[in-house]
């Protein structure tokens, strides 16, 4: 194909659907071009997608000169919870970030998923194939990656109507008092730290609730299970500072240096369910923890009582409500 190719429209219609209909990519695709400032529309370049074409009008695409990117060495291995030929069911492990990003340096979560030679969907473009949502680069466990489009577009519906969703688990310190915390806010970027979100007037609605699990040995940290009903980013933990509670081993949002020290933040997306995109049945698995969370862990908790209260029916009696 050469790199500018032009369109004639035959009929009034959308200009995202349009070149959607005649280039092959999906509408999410079309509006980066349009972004980019790929897209003219009688010469004159356009800037939004819902354009409205008329019969006749000719349409442009210089499309860009792909990147070449220098590839990056897959240096870690990922645990495979489930898999079949519409899902892909991992436990990602901590450290490792999720797509790729100018200020990324490092081999991502998509770059193992190709260089595993896994399908993957490609509706939310070039960097995120197969990517329907996210954890921070810290937090490890449950994610679902889409192998196709359909799966794709089914999953991505149930994050919005909430029949998606995972409970996690994390350590904090200091302990709540309540078996039961729930928090909302409106939460969007910091005005005092830009690496950090914070409850805010004008941000984004947000809903966690907490349940306590289990107290440490010695009562100073607490096993806690977190039960989103927004995805807002880092939510869990802006939520915990605005009641001064934080999660061991963050270095964003911890509280002090006399806080004790872990290597990583101890956060884990510990189960997910959500409904299968074929099969229309109910799913859910759960993803042990790693080495560092689980020795950190066994050191400061009853290992006895850690495997009662990380039984998935004993997590969700503890919020009083069903998967």
């Amino acid at each position: 194909m050469s790199r500018n190719q032009s369109y004639i429209c035959r009929n009034i219609q959308r200009l995202d659907i349009f070149l959607a209909q005649e280039i092959g990519q999906t509408r999410s695709q079309i509006a980066q071009l349009i972004k980019q400032s790929c897209v003219f529309v009688e010469e004159k370049k356009v800037t939004r997608p819902g354009v409205k074409l008329k019969v006749n009008q000719t349409v442009k695409v210089e499309f860009p000169q792909p990147k070449k990117k220098k590839a990056l060495e897959v240096d870690f291995d990922v645990e495979i919870l489930y898999e079949d030929d519409d899902v892909l069911v991992i436990n990602k492990p901590s450290g490792v970030t999720v797509h790729p990003a100018p200020s990324v340096k490092d081999a991502t979560l998509v770059d193992w998923l190709k260089h595993k030679g896994i399908r993957l969907s490609t509706i939310s473009g070039e960097e995120r194939h197969g990517i329907v949502h996210r954890l921070d680069k810290g937090t490890s466990g449950t994610m679902i990656v889409a192998k196709n489009n359909l799966a794709h577009e089914f999953l991505s519906q149930q994050l919005q109507n909430k029949t998606m969703g995972r409970y996690y688990l994390a350590v904090l310190n200091p302990p709540l008092k309540e078996n039961i915390t729930t928090i909302e806010c409106n939460i969007g970027r910091s005005s005092h730290n830009r690496l950090k979100m914070a409850c805010t007037q004008t941000g984004k609605y947000s809903k966690t609730q907490f349940a306590t699990l289990l107290p440490s040995n010695d009562e100073s940290v607490q096993l806690v299970a977190c039960k989103l009903f927004t995805g807002r980013t880092h939510q869990i933990r802006v939520h915990l500072e605005s009641i001064n509670r934080h999660i061991l081993g963050d270095h964003i949002y911890g509280l002090s240096p006399k806080q004790e020290k872990s290597e990583r933040v101890l956060l884990h997306a510990y189960m997910i369910y959500f409904i299968h995109p074929s099969t229309k049945k109910k799913l859910s698995f759960t993803a042990k923890f790693d080495e560092v969370m689980q020795t950190y862990i066994n050191k400061k908790f009853n290992s006895e009582q850690v495997n009662e209260v990380t039984q998935s029916s004993y997590i969700l009696n503890s919020f009083n409500t069903d998967i």
